[in-house]
């Protein structure tokens, strides 16, 4: 009965040393590729710069919504349905966060 359960115990902490490694590695896997996904998107001496930010979105519908970007410094504002996107607006470079909080308000309330 003894060696029963010393095999038991063997095999329970076999399975659970082996589900550590396995999400230790997909740990490590999933940090190295953000970084290497970072590292795409322009950052120089290892500071990742993001070049598209993702501000804020609006439902307008079940599956149609407006969705601010800024891409490079440019704002854009984005209407997105099932089947298509397309640009709304853009307010160009050095738009900055004054149009996000003057016109994206106004502008949300005109569509509801």
């Amino acid at each position: 009965m003894d060696s029963t359960i010393g095999a038991a115990l063997s095999g329970l902490l076999g399975t659970i040393i082996a589900l550590a490694v396995v999400l230790g590695l997909a740990w490590v896997s999933l940090r190295a590729l953000r970084k290497w996904q970072d590292r795409g998107l322009g950052g120089r001496d290892g500071a990742a710069e993001r070049q598209i930010r993702f501000i804020r979105a609006l439902p307008v519908g079940q599956r149609e919504r407006l969705v601010l970007v800024e891409a490079e410094g440019e704002l854009m504002l984005v209407g997105v349905t099932s089947g298509s996107i397309s640009l709304l607006r853009n307010w160009g470079s050095g738009a900055g966060a004054a149009v996000v909080q003057a016109e994206v308000p106004a502008a949300s309330e005109t569509i509801q």
